[in-house]
């Protein structure tokens, strides 16, 4: 079976994009293959999700994964805008939706660990709904 490729999408590819690529790698590697880019990207991914991720699900987003554009990654099958609130960028794609979550950079823990536990239900989610062929 061919893996479809998910790419997790917005603007600077800083933080709930790279915490989607790491749990959908961690969580759904078996089904999907995850990337992340944005239209814009950062010298590092944020520190408080590399932190987090690590002590969370010992995932070390800082030695798998880098901040990348649009361009670094493959064509893909399905594209999750993790909801930039502003133009969020657009690939082809076979299917596309938003996930609508908020960006915690600036906010404590319990902001991230949200975003991180909401993240990691809607990589299960489509993850189930793949196995499903119900996309």
């Amino acid at each position: 079976m061919n893996r479809p490729k998910v790419a997790f999408i917005c603007v600077h590819n800083s933080c709930r994009s790279q915490i989607a690529e790491a749990l959908g790698e961690h969580l759904a590697s078996d089904v999907f293959v995850s990337y992340s880019a944005g239209t814009e990207t950062k010298p590092q991914i944020n520190a408080d999700a590399v932190r987090l991720m690590k002590q969370l699900y010992d995932i070390d987003m800082e030695r798998t994964q880098c901040s990348k554009l649009l361009d670094d990654i493959p064509p893909v099958d399905i594209v999750v805008t993790m909801g930039c609130n502003v133009q969020c960028p657009s690939l082809p794609c076979k299917h596309r939706e938003d996930w609508g979550i908020d960006d915690p950079t600036g906010q404590g823990d319990a902001a991230f660990e949200h975003v991180i536990g909401v993240i990691y239900t809607k990589i299960q989610e489509l993850r189930n709904r793949l196995l499903m062929h119900a996309l």
